[in-house]
């Protein structure tokens, strides 16, 4: 699946993956302390290799993440690159007579642009108040972004849809969490109704933050003081099952174990949104790019990730049944 905008169409530009800046936020999360300096090369990478859809959102460090990227996007033409974003609803002005414009204003500030390729209803506290707050902004404007919606059931997403399409607009995204330990947006339909009605299914957290890349196990637990130590370490032993059978694959693929997960996204027909925060992750994803994984390989991994019986959903999200 590829995503093409305005913009990108015109250039020729088209993505298969996104690339993450939730880490970029150093808000605990990910435990990281990273710099402008060191995520330099990572960006310069990607840039270089026709890597250049990059998601974000303000609520990744109260703008940091936002902040960052602006800082490496000066130096390239607004035409090379695609940027995803969000309006978090409990970061926004519920005083304000435009709410909407006001964060994005701050936005666009902090990146160094004055428009969005996709902008994101970032969950449904208060829906469905903030998709009307997005399609009444957006509406007869001709520089309307892909509108999308994140952490929304079925239903929810329905309901957006026909809110947008009473202002002349259309859900055009979905970003849910899923990987090959929560497929619920799968199993619920969510994926079948965003091929059907032609919307583009974004895929995040497909490594599970890492614990999926075969770097951690039950002698090399996640460090302590992040909320992924605090999430994966007390189930590391069924990870370890689960990271078994991705080396096997990866193994007979000649590729890395952290491969196969967004491998399995893709193929699965979604947009996986990989993190990268530094320059063999980067790597790692153009490599992504050319791995052929068969219905056998599909198969195994779903089978085995099954039997582990792992609930992993976060405290922001829920089960999308």
């Amino acid at each position: 699946m590829y995503i093409r905008t305005q913009r990108a169409l015109a250039v020729g530009v088209s993505a298969q993956v996104a690339l993450g800046a939730w880490a970029w936020g150093n808000d605990g999360t990910f435990g990281n302390e990273l710099t402008v300096e060191s995520l330099q090369p990572v960006f310069d990478r990607a840039m270089k290799n026709g890597l250049n859809l990059w998601d974000s959102a303000y609520v990744y460090g109260m703008g940091t993440s936002e902040k960052i990227l602006g800082t490496f996007l000066k130096d390239w033409p607004r035409d090379s690159y695609i940027i995803s974003d969000k309006l978090t609803p409990q970061c926004a002005d519920y005083s304000s007579d435009s709410p909407v414009k006001d964060m994005l204003d701050m936005q666009y500030q902090l990146l160094g642009i004055n428009n969005m390729d996709i902008y994101w209803i970032h969950n449904p506290v208060d829906s469905p108040k903030w998709i009307e707050e997005v399609a009444s902004y957006y509406e007869g404007k001709d520089n309307a972004p892909i509108i999308g919606v994140s952490n929304h059931n079925l239903d929810e997403i329905k309901e957006a849809d026909r809110i947008l399409k009473s202002h002349g607009l259309r859900l055009g995204a979905v970003q849910n969490h899923y990987s090959l330990l929560n497929r619920s947006s799968e199993e619920s339909g969510i994926l079948d109704y965003c091929k059907n009605n032609h919307i583009y299914f974004f895929a995040y957290m497909v490594l599970e933050q890492g614990a999926l890349s075969g770097k951690y196990d039950t002698k090399h637990p996640f460090p302590a003081g992040s909320q992924r130590a605090e999430v994966y370490n007390p189930v590391l032993d069924k990870l370890e099952i689960m990271n078994k059978k991705l080396k096997e694959i990866a193994d007979e693929l000649h590729v890395s174990s952290a491969q196969i997960p967004v491998a399995y996204a893709i193929k699965k027909g979604t947009i996986p949104i990989v993190g990268v925060t530094k320059v063999n992750h980067v790597d790692d994803v153009l490599s992504t790019l050319n791995i052929k994984l068969t219905d056998k390989h599909i198969k195994e991994l779903e089978n085995t990730a099954d039997h582990l019986n792992l609930n992993l959903i976060r405290m922001w999200e829920k089960k999308m049944d």
